[in-house]
Protein backbone atom coordinates (compact mmCIF):
# COMPACT_ATOMS: atom_id res chain seq x y z
CA UNK A 1 0.00 0.00 0.00
CA UNK A 2 0.83 3.99 -0.43
CA UNK A 3 2.96 5.63 2.25
CA UNK A 4 1.66 7.58 4.83
CA UNK A 5 3.73 10.68 4.63
CA UNK A 6 3.04 12.79 1.62
CA UNK A 7 6.18 13.81 -0.38
CA UNK A 8 7.69 17.14 -0.59
CA UNK A 9 8.04 17.73 -4.61
CA UNK A 10 9.00 20.58 -6.23
CA UNK A 11 5.17 21.04 -7.19
CA UNK A 12 4.04 21.16 -3.84
CA UNK A 13 6.71 23.54 -2.47
CA UNK A 14 5.23 25.45 -5.86
CA UNK A 15 1.43 25.40 -4.43
CA UNK A 16 2.19 26.13 -0.79
CA UNK A 17 4.54 29.15 -1.79
CA UNK A 18 1.59 30.64 -3.67
CA UNK A 19 -0.92 29.61 -0.60
CA UNK A 20 -2.72 27.38 -2.85
CA UNK A 21 -5.81 25.65 -1.37
CA UNK A 22 -5.03 21.99 -2.12
CA UNK A 23 -5.37 18.54 -0.33
CA UNK A 24 -2.75 15.53 -1.37
CA UNK A 25 -3.54 12.27 -2.30
CA UNK A 26 -1.09 9.15 -2.11
CA UNK A 27 -1.90 5.65 -4.28
CA UNK A 28 -0.03 2.58 -5.37
CA UNK A 29 1.10 3.82 -8.23
CA UNK A 30 0.94 0.74 -10.90
CA UNK A 31 3.43 1.12 -14.15
CA UNK A 32 1.36 1.70 -17.35
CA UNK A 33 -1.70 2.16 -15.30
CA UNK A 34 -2.52 5.85 -15.60
CA UNK A 35 -5.68 7.57 -14.41
CA UNK A 36 -7.86 4.36 -14.29
CA UNK A 37 -5.48 3.38 -11.41
CA UNK A 38 -5.37 6.19 -9.71
CA UNK A 39 -9.27 7.29 -10.09
CA UNK A 40 -10.00 3.83 -9.39
CA UNK A 41 -7.66 4.03 -5.95
CA UNK A 42 -8.93 7.40 -4.66
CA UNK A 43 -12.58 5.96 -5.50
CA UNK A 44 -13.36 9.25 -7.96
CA UNK A 45 -13.92 9.42 -11.34
CA UNK A 46 -11.65 9.41 -14.18
CA UNK A 47 -12.77 12.46 -15.59
CA UNK A 48 -11.79 14.24 -12.35
CA UNK A 49 -7.56 13.25 -12.89
CA UNK A 50 -6.43 15.73 -15.16
CA UNK A 51 -3.05 14.44 -17.35
CA UNK A 52 -0.20 16.62 -17.20
CA UNK A 53 1.39 15.79 -20.93
CA UNK A 54 4.11 17.21 -22.05
CA UNK A 55 4.57 17.21 -25.98
CA UNK A 56 6.50 18.98 -28.53
CA UNK A 57 5.58 20.56 -32.35
CA UNK A 58 8.06 20.59 -35.23
CA UNK A 59 10.60 22.95 -34.06
CA UNK A 60 10.91 20.57 -31.22
CA UNK A 61 9.34 24.05 -28.64
CA UNK A 62 7.81 22.27 -25.47
CA UNK A 63 4.42 22.39 -24.20
CA UNK A 64 2.17 21.05 -21.43
CA UNK A 65 -1.27 20.05 -22.37
CA UNK A 66 -3.59 19.42 -19.30
CA UNK A 67 -6.40 16.70 -20.44
CA UNK A 68 -9.37 14.91 -18.71
CA UNK A 69 -7.72 11.49 -17.31
CA UNK A 70 -11.03 9.57 -20.09
CA UNK A 71 -9.98 11.59 -23.19
CA UNK A 72 -7.07 11.69 -25.46
CA UNK A 73 -5.26 14.79 -27.11
CA UNK A 74 -6.36 15.18 -30.94
CA UNK A 75 -3.00 16.39 -31.34
CA UNK A 76 -4.17 17.63 -35.00
CA UNK A 77 -6.78 19.80 -33.67
CA UNK A 78 -3.78 21.13 -31.13
CA UNK A 79 -1.59 21.74 -33.51
CA UNK A 80 -4.05 24.56 -35.32
CA UNK A 81 -5.02 25.85 -32.17
CA UNK A 82 -1.30 26.79 -31.80
CA UNK A 83 -0.52 27.80 -35.06
CA UNK A 84 2.03 25.49 -35.94
CA UNK A 85 2.22 22.43 -38.28
CA UNK A 86 2.34 19.51 -35.89
CA UNK A 87 2.91 18.20 -32.84
CA UNK A 88 3.77 15.48 -30.79
CA UNK A 89 4.22 13.53 -27.58
CA UNK A 90 7.88 14.13 -26.53
CA UNK A 91 9.47 10.65 -25.49
CA UNK A 92 9.90 10.13 -21.63
CA UNK A 93 13.91 11.44 -21.34
CA UNK A 94 13.12 14.84 -23.54
CA UNK A 95 9.91 15.18 -20.96
CA UNK A 96 12.18 14.41 -18.24
CA UNK A 97 14.15 17.18 -19.45
CA UNK A 98 11.93 20.00 -20.10
CA UNK A 99 10.02 19.35 -16.80
CA UNK A 100 12.31 17.77 -14.35
CA UNK A 101 9.36 15.02 -13.51
CA UNK A 102 9.38 11.39 -14.43
CA UNK A 103 6.64 10.17 -17.24
CA UNK A 104 4.04 9.04 -14.61
CA UNK A 105 4.80 11.56 -12.03
CA UNK A 106 4.94 15.15 -14.23
CA UNK A 107 3.19 17.93 -12.73
CA UNK A 108 2.70 21.55 -14.16
CA UNK A 109 4.06 22.78 -10.93
CA UNK A 110 7.56 24.05 -10.83
CA UNK A 111 8.90 22.41 -14.07
CA UNK A 112 12.57 22.57 -14.84
CA UNK A 113 11.60 24.64 -17.99
CA UNK A 114 9.03 27.53 -18.49
CA UNK A 115 6.37 26.30 -20.88
CA UNK A 116 3.18 26.92 -22.65
CA UNK A 117 0.16 25.45 -20.91
CA UNK A 118 -2.98 24.27 -22.70
CA UNK A 119 -5.79 22.89 -20.93
CA UNK A 120 -8.82 21.60 -22.03
CA UNK A 121 -11.82 24.06 -21.84
CA UNK A 122 -13.99 21.15 -19.92
CA UNK A 123 -11.84 21.12 -17.07
CA UNK A 124 -13.25 24.19 -16.01
CA UNK A 125 -16.57 23.40 -15.45
CA UNK A 126 -15.22 20.82 -12.37
CA UNK A 127 -15.68 21.86 -9.19
CA UNK A 128 -12.60 19.92 -8.02
CA UNK A 129 -9.45 18.26 -10.36
CA UNK A 130 -6.90 15.92 -9.51
CA UNK A 131 -3.45 16.47 -10.66
CA UNK A 132 -0.14 15.11 -10.52
CA UNK A 133 1.50 16.58 -7.54
CA UNK A 134 5.02 15.57 -8.80
CA UNK A 135 5.47 11.98 -8.29
CA UNK A 136 4.34 8.55 -8.93
CA UNK A 137 1.01 7.43 -6.82
CA UNK A 138 0.83 11.15 -6.08
CA UNK A 139 -2.21 13.63 -7.04
CA UNK A 140 -3.39 17.04 -5.41
CA UNK A 141 -6.55 18.09 -5.40
CA UNK A 142 -7.61 21.65 -6.34
CA UNK A 143 -9.98 23.61 -8.12
CA UNK A 144 -9.58 24.36 -11.61
CA UNK A 145 -9.68 28.38 -10.86
CA UNK A 146 -6.38 27.85 -8.81
CA UNK A 147 -4.96 25.71 -12.14
CA UNK A 148 -6.14 29.28 -14.44
CA UNK A 149 -4.38 31.65 -11.92
CA UNK A 150 -1.04 30.25 -11.40
CA UNK A 151 -0.60 28.89 -14.98
CA UNK A 152 -2.24 31.25 -17.17
CA UNK A 153 -3.06 28.49 -19.87
CA UNK A 154 -4.65 29.03 -23.16
CA UNK A 155 -8.03 27.41 -23.23
CA UNK A 156 -8.16 24.28 -25.90
CA UNK A 157 -10.94 22.17 -27.30
CA UNK A 158 -8.80 18.91 -28.33
CA UNK A 159 -10.07 16.70 -26.41
CA UNK A 160 -11.30 13.05 -27.38
CA UNK A 161 -12.87 10.14 -25.23
CA UNK A 162 -10.94 6.64 -25.01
Amino acid sequence: MARDKSPVTPAIRFLKQHKVDHSQHLYSYEEKGGTTVSARELGIEEHQVIKTLVMEDEQRKPLIVLMHGDQEVSTKELARCVGVKSITPCNPEIALKHSGYQIGGTSPFATRKTMPVYMEETITTLPHIYINGGKRGFLVSLTPQSIIDLLQPTMVEVGIKK
